[in-house]
Parts: structure tokens; C-alpha cells; sequence
């Protein structure tokens, strides 16, 4: 059966990934020593302990609104979307500077198993609460793309205290493939503006067993992901550790470049590598 959201390719399902990708963060935390704590990350501005207290500020959020139906935050007069995240989540990170290591990795630990709970009985096909503005601009996404959205959330924060500490790790296929799968879902949006004919097919391909393969297909309204056996109009292939940290913006579309291999039609390779999947 058809939905209004085909055109972002097959649901994913990420709820079992949860409790395993936390065990490995709140694991890593239980670790770090004082000094560690307190190192910076490519979070501007933003220390572990920083980083740390945003995951767990995600996990409030998530449960206060979602599962209780309490209402969060105010905007301010003229408050954008990104400029109301970016407020409350530094306000609340100022916050949790008072909590100690031990409580913020218990509150991880504890939290996280009540959003398992509350994301277990969604109905993935369902509307989500709340949108996903960098696959889908209208502000109405399927739940399933909501809460892998959030599963890469997670994923990535724990990755930049990984390279803050030099401890390296989580980044097994079965934790890394979903990631990748999910900020490609922004690829029909990224090349929106970009000039195709009809039918014109782009892919991306990532080498490595947590990689594959991701089409995009200019359809009469707007670009999809879908499988076509036509020629490739432009063709992407870019290391997994690159694509992820681009799509956060951990490293820039110029850096980028240097790092893929391409084909094809060059203004949409330079499209492709515009891709952003978190919220700015």
C-alpha cells in the first residue's frame, strides 16, 4: 500500500539498537577519569561532560513530551527552530554542570530504558510527534524516521566523546549501517534545487561492510529514493566515517570533496555533498 512518505525509501526499524548502542556510551562513561570529563569535543564550546548531559537532556525531552504529553519550552519572539534547540539545549547543558559524572551515566543508564519502553509500543507508520525538517520540510514525518532520527543523535554525540577521549569504538556494521541509511533519507531534500530531468538518477555508494548502496530518482514532483536500473546522471562513493561526519557538518562539503570519488554530473555531486541531517 502506498503512503505520502514512499518516496523516502523503506521504514527502518532502529528501536533494538537502542539498548546497545547506550551500553556502549554509559560503558565508555563509567571509564572516563575526571580529566576526561572535562575535555573538549567537537561540540563548540562543549566539554565530555557537555556532550554527555545533551544526550540526556534529548532523553527528558523525549519522554516529558512524547510519553506524558507535557509541554516543553517557549519560543521567544522571532525564535527559529534551530535558535530555540540551540538555546534550550545550552541552557540545560549549564544546568547539568552541577551533576556529577557518576549521576549523569546512571541517568543515561535509567532514562534511556524508559524511552525503549515508550518507543516499543509506536506505531512506526504512524505520523511522529514531532518533524524531521532536514528530510521532511513540511514538518510531518513518519514515526519511524523520527526515532531513527534520534538514534543517530545518539550515535554521533557518543562518537564525538569517543574521538575527545581517544577511545574509538560503537562503530560495529549492525550500530554504523543505520546511521549512514538514516541521513541519507535527507538526499531527496538536498537535491531539491538541483537541475535534473525527469527520470535523471544519482547515487551514493559507501564501501565497507556498513556500507551499500542509495538511489535517487528525479521523479515528476520531486526526487525519491527508489531502485532504478538506468544509467547514473552522477555517481558519489564516500567512506562511511566521511559521511557521517559530513551530514553533521563535522567536516565541511570542501573537505569533503577531497575525500569521495565521483562521477558524472558535477553540479550534482556538489549537491550531494551539500547533505545535512541534524537541524542548523
Amino acid at each position: 500500500m502506498e503512503t505520502e512518505w514512499d518516496w523516502l525509501g523503506p521504514p527502518l526499524d532502529v528501536r533494538p539498537l537502542f539498548p546497545v548502542e547506550r551500553g556502549a556510551l554509559v560503558e565508555l562513561l563509567s571509564g572516563l577519569d575526571s580529566a576526561d570529563w572535562s575535555r573538549g569535543t567537537g561540540c563548540p564550546g562543549w566539554s565530555v561532560r557537555d556532550v554527555a548531559a545533551h544526550v540526556l537532556h534529548d532523553q527528558i525531552r523525549r519522554l516529558s513530551a512524547g510519553r506524558d504529553g507535557h509541554p516543553g519550552g517557549v519560543f521567544g519572539t522571532g525564535e527559529t527552530v534551530a535558535e530555540f534547540v540551540n538555546r534550550t539545549n545550552e541552557e540545560f547543558v549549564r544546568t547539568a554542570r552541577q551533576f556529577s559524572p557518576r549521576l549523569v551515566a546512571g541517568l543515561l543508564a535509567d532514562l534511556g530504558a524508559q524511552l525503549d519502553d515508550f518507543w516499543a509500543v509506536r506505531d512506526l507508520s504512524a505520523p511522529a510527534g514531532t518533524g524531521v525538517s532536514w528530510a521532511v520540510p513540511e514538518g510531518r514525518s513518519p514515526a519511524w524516521l523520527d526515532i531513527a532520527r534520534e538514534y543517530t543523535e545518539f550515535w554521533v554525540h557518543q562518537q564525538q566523546i569517543r574521538d575527545a577521549v581517544g577511545r574509538p569504538g560503537a562503530a560495529e556494521p549492525a550500530l554504523l549501517r543505520p546511521v549512514l541509511d538514516t541521513f541519507l533519507r535527507a538526499l531527496p531534500l538536498t537535491l531539491r534545487h538541483a537541475p535534473a530531468a525527469a527520470g535523471a538518477v544519482v547515487r551514493v555508494g559507501v564501501p565497507g561492510p556498513a556500507g551499500g548502496r542509495w538511489t535517487a530518482v528525479r521523479g515528476p514532483r520531486r526526487w525519491a529514493l527508489a531502485e532504478s536500473g538506468a544509467p547514473a546522471a552522477a555517481e558519489v562513493e564516500i567512506e562511511a566515517d566521511c559521511l557521517w561526519r559530513l551530514a553533521t557538518r563535522g567536516i565541511t562539503p570542501d573537505e569533503a570533496r577531497g575525500r569521495t570519488t565521483a562521477r558524472g554530473d558535477m553540479a550534482l555531486v556538489a549537491a550531494v555533498l551539500e547533505i545535512v541531517s541534524i537541524v542548523r
